[in-house]
């Protein structure tokens, strides 16, 4: 079982798989990812927010809150402590018999289609519908927005890398198919060179990344602490791939990227930001 999968068995045994929720709105919530607490707080529901992951950082506040573990170590103590009258999980497929009284939510918001139907389910269960439509018609407008400026311009081969070994090409861990990375790329004017991987990431060959030679490489993979990374770690990055394989397209054409931020794996409200940024890098000339 994965660290991920585990961290949500443990959820798991501790709430109901589906939500039961009184007449009244949930006051106190318990966030189970980084992606639902950008939600929630995109909704105007911080105040209600009683506990979150170690790993949620937006906005600001979120981190604040109490913590109640992360994937390895969820603090079932700290949880029932809290005493949430809602939880909100990420759908794992992992299901329990034992049920402890405490109502969750379960969501999945690994592609776009997911993350506007999270948006308006948690919307729903917090007694906030007309919020969450206002939301998801405010995402669906900026990501057509951006489309429209990329729709006419050329798909260039992009990889996304989500990890490798540092100070290596080696080791790489790319967006697939499964990503709403993948999704957001093609929004962005690019398309992915890795999208016939089924896999959300899936580890990549150098010989397949040679050989499919693509036009942008956007380099996340040295920046998984984003907090605190600076211009000349980027910019040490461009370098590494400019000695390692100035045979690549991306290479010769100057479209190597290293970013380092939450916005691009965490599939909540800011995937606008992250379409965005994706253009510029893609297609600057569209300019975004």
């Amino acid at each position: 079982m994965s660290r991920r999968s585990n961290f949500y068995f443990l959820l798991c045994v501790l709430c109901a798989s589906a939500v039961s929720l009184s007449a009244a709105p949930p006051k106190r919530i318990i966030s189970t990812s980084p992606a639902i607490t950008e939600v929630l707080y995109a909704l105007g529901l911080g105040d209600r927010v009683v506990g979150v992951t170690s790993f949620c950082h937006y906005p600001p506040e979120a981190a604040q809150k109490t913590k109640i573990g992360d994937y390895m170590r969820p603090n079932l103590e700290v949880i029932v402590g809290l005493k949430p009258d809602l939880v909100i999980l990420e759908t794992t497929g992992v299901r329990s018999s034992i049920r402890l009284g405490l109502p969750a939510l379960e969501v999945e918001n690994g592609t776009l289609a997911g993350i506007y139907d999270s948006i308006r389910r948690i919307g729903n269960a917090a007694g906030v519908p007309d919020r969450a439509a206002a939301l998801n018609a405010r995402i669906r407008g900026e990501l057509d927005a951006i489309r429209a400026r990329t729709s006419r311009l050329p798909r260039r081969r992009t990889i996304f890398i989500a990890g490798r070994t540092p100070g290596r090409i080696e080791d790489i861990i790319a967006a697939g198919r499964s990503s709403h990375v993948t999704e957001l790329i093609e929004i962005a004017g690019g398309a992915n060179m890795f999208s016939d991987a089924v896999a959300t990431y899936s580890k990549v060959s150098l010989e397949s990344l040679i050989g499919r030679n693509p036009e942008v490489v956007i380099d996340m993979g040295e920046m998984a602490q984003t907090a605190g990374v600076t211009e000349a770690q980027k910019q040490a990055v461009v370098r590494l791939w400019a000695e390692r394989m100035p045979q690549l397209a991306a290479v010769k054409q100057k479209r190597v990227y290293a970013v380092a931020s939450d916005i691009y794996v965490v599939p909540g409200p800011r995937i606008v930001e992250a379409a965005r940024a994706f253009a510029r890098m893609i297609h600057p000339e569209a300019g975004l």
